[in-house]
């Protein structure tokens, strides 16, 4: 049944019909029956999903929603927010995947009627999967009229007729008071002061009132289940809400995550005290009987992350919501491990309230030390001989109002290893984060060395994230090689393990690049002889393709196309890139088309489908006001198409590649072809124009402009071997590997 409160806005239009934002104010204007406005703003208004579908339908440009899309457009259109949405379509998916003939029973009737049936359902499923009691809802009112199948036997009236609470999400005014707005990072906030901080469980019962707006969006997303599996249709919804608010959230990339549950090592009981939406605890390896411990001071975070990791694994999950600092939903718990994404620099994180606190082990922190607040409060949580993995701005490795503390964590052998990761590793990407391990000394000897590791080097280049698989194995091998032994052989510019005694000092800094040696010089030499003979060979290459003078010529008048009557005459195929994709499959972003380097981007886990670019597609980035094209080689083929790309598929027997990418890259064809807004330049791709010539006349042009192509990489390769060689060469004059004669 379809929802008609629904809305879309232009851009959701846009995507339902596979077209630019500007084909639909192209509609709007054009057609007098166009669906009017139902909401939104005047900037930007949103219209009633149906209309638009029947509108579309009609004017044949959509066969049929794809049903991800129709589920997702329901979602975003959801009257009480996404995130209240996000959390009854997770409940419904756990229902479908632990009970589905329960799901089958109360669904096969109205709307009213599974409204009011889901909550005793649930009660059957949230219980058991998520611990504890559902406060939300009163014992007499939630178990009155039990069936033996688990579903609440009440009418469609006494549903109705209920009293409406504001959100499925349990949390206590203390909870609500923390948060500034209704979407928070995916890390604890900072509350105001309250007298009497608590703490609540991170999910009640949905209402039967509160679920029946959201009866359209359940039946949608349960079909979705059908083809896709529960598991999938959720992390799908969420992937492309949190896709969607890419600045209201600060997400711990996938790789990251993987990388500290294998520090942490196996664990039968886990805790993030700070746990967003999960990302940290869906990366611990399942084992039998597996306790999962979450807490988050968005109460939406937490209950997100109850039903994201009730839907991965078989593991018990306790999660809550409340500042973990200030009301501490675990305070008997000691945990085998815990991950922590904690928020940085957070001022107003307990300091005056927070002073004769037992967890400040090793030292009360600084009002501008809350990571090391975050410190102590996990090793206070863990069990002797417990591990610990948090992840760290660089700053608090060195700021002088932690030494003491650091100094103390160091003599008492609580702190392992000291990791630093590459830049662009997590948010904030321009800054190289720190991997802090830590374990909860026990009565074995403490350990008199602890491991630094510095892994900058595996940056990668531009805006692509560094080499994961790299950090990943040059930092296990360097921490069970320590754990195993106590100590690490040197590992120069890498890796080594450094005396406590040595970093007591003055300043007690921990930062890795400090303490390593350089990388080995050892046919360094060598190397810059080699990368002087690699420029040269370029540089000869360059003068070789040089273009030879060009004849002066009068302005040819050929008779002009645009791109748009290629695409309608079917010479072309014309595709737009955007978020979808599988997170395996590397992208090619607008930096990867304007630097001439290899595709760079990642896009998250997500079942919507991508664009592939195809040898002899010609892709054009559409922001910037540049005048680039590029041909797609066997090398780049495959990659997913980015957003800010348009992708241009010449039928071969009708249009050169190359003779087309040549022609776009004109300078003034791309003025007459851009518009601009009062911070950026856009490229109307269809406007773009080119000569109509024959097959073989484009060819002769096409390798002309393959030739000047050939040129423009061979300059750019010069380019980055000449940095490199200057900049070996200034390392080797002040490291004394090269003399000055």
């Amino acid at each position: 049944m379809q929802d008609n409160t629904t809305e879309v806005t232009a851009a959701g239009i846009a995507r339902l019909a596979g077209v630019g934002r500007a084909a639909v104010s192209n509609w709007r204007r054009r057609h007098a029956d166009f669906p009017k406005p139902v909401g939104g703003t005047e900037t930007s208004p949103s219209f009633a999903l149906t209309e638009v579908e029947n509108w579309l339908r009609k004017q044949g440009k959509l066969a049929e929603v794809p049903l991800r899309e129709r589920v997702w457009q329901q979602l975003a259109g959801h009257p009480e927010g996404p995130l209240t949405a996000l959390v009854h379509t997770g409940c419904a998916l756990l229902l479908i995947h632990e009970r589905p003939t329960v799901w089958l029973d109360a669904s096969a009737g109205s709307d009213a009627r599974l409204a009011a049936m889901l909550p005793g359902a649930l009660d059957e499923v949230l219980m058991p999967r998520l611990g504890g009691t559902t406060p939300g809802r009163a014992a007499p009112h939630g178990h009155r009229g039990r069936t033996h199948s688990g579903v609440n036997a009440t009418t469609d009236a006494e549903a109705v007729n209920a009293p409406r609470t504001p959100l499925a999400v349990n949390s206590s005014p203390t909870a609500h008071a923390a948060q500034p707005g209704p979407l928070t990072p995916t890390r604890n906030t900072t509350p105001t002061p309250t007298p009497t901080p608590t703490s609540s469980p991170a999910l009640s019962t949905p209402t039967g009132p509160q679920l029946l707006p959201s009866t359209p969006l359940l039946r949608g997303a349960a079909e979705l289940a059908a083809e896709v599996g529960a598991r999938q249709a959720f992390e799908f919804l969420l992937g492309r809400h949190l896709d969607a608010n890419p600045r209201q959230y600060t997400l711990t990339p996938a790789e990251l995550a993987g990388l500290m549950a294998d520090l942490a090592g196996p664990a039968r009981t886990v805790l993030d005290p700070a746990c967003g939406t999960g990302a940290l605890l869906r990366a611990v390896d399942p084992r039998p009987g597996q306790e999962l411990c979450a807490q988050d001071s968005a109460p939406e975070l937490a209950a997100l992350t109850a039903l994201r990791l009730a839907l991965h694994s078989r593991a018990a999950v306790r999660a809550a919501a409340g500042d973990t600092l200030r009301a501490d939903a675990h305070p008997g718990l000691r945990a085998d491990a815990v991950l922590c994404h904690p928020p940085f620099n957070e001022r107003n994180w307990g300091h005056d309230e927070l002073a004769y606190d037992p967890r400040w082990e090793y030292g009360f922190p600084a009002r501008t030390e809350s990571e090391l607040a975050w410190v102590q409060h996990a090793l206070a949580r863990l069990t002797d001989g417990g591990t610990a993995v948090l992840l760290m701005p660089p700053a608090a490795a060195s700021r002088r109002s932690g030494r003491r503390i650091r100094a103390d964590l160091l003599r008492r052998g609580a702190l392992r290893a000291v990791i630093a990761l590459p830049i662009g590793a997590a948010p904030p990407y321009n800054i190289p984060l720190h991997l802090w391990v830590l374990r909860r000394p026990d009565r074995a000897p403490v350990t008199p060395e602890v491991l630094l590791v510095d892994t900058g080097r595996f940056a990668g280049e531009g805006r692509g994230g560094p080499d994961w698989e790299a950090v990943r194995e040059a930092v296990t091998d360097a921490w069970r090689a320590h754990a195993r032994a106590g100590r690490l052989a040197e590992r120069p510019g890498l890796a080594r393990t450094v005396p406590v005694i040595e970093l007591l000092d003055d300043d007690v800094d921990l930062a890795p690049a400090r303490h390593l040696p350089p990388a080995a010089p050892a046919d360094g030499a060598g190397q810059l002889a080699e990368m002087r003979e690699r420029l040269g060979a370029t540089l000869r290459l360059t003068a070789d393709l040089t273009p030879p003078p060009a004849d002066p010529a009068p302005p040819a008048r050929w008779p002009l196309t645009t791109v748009g009557e290629l695409a309608r005459g079917g010479a072309l195929v014309m595709r737009t890139g955007g978020n979808g994709g599988h997170a395996r499959v590397p992208v090619l972003t607008d930096h990867d088309v304007l630097a001439g380097t290899a595709p760079s981007g990642s896009l998250p886990e997500s079942e919507e489908e991508a664009v592939l670019t195809e040898p002899g597609d010609v892709v054009v980035p559409v922001l910037g006001g540049g005048s680039v094209a590029r041909v797609i080689d066997e090398a780049t083929g495959g990659a997913a198409l980015g957003r800010n790309l348009a992708l241009l598929r010449p039928d071969r027997t009708a249009l050169d590649p190359w003779f087309l990418a040549g022609f776009l890259r004109g300078t003034a064809n791309n003025r007459q072809a851009s518009s601009y807004a009062s911070t950026a330049t856009r490229l109307d791709v269809r406007r773009l124009q080119l000569p109509r010539l024959p097959l073989e006349e484009q060819r002769r042009y096409g390798a002309r402009f393959r030739a000047l192509d050939e040129f423009e990489r061979a300059l750019r390769q010069a380019s980055r071997l000449g940095e490199q060689l200057v900049r070996g060469m200034y390392d080797g004059l002040t490291d004394g590997t090269v003399a000055p004669e």
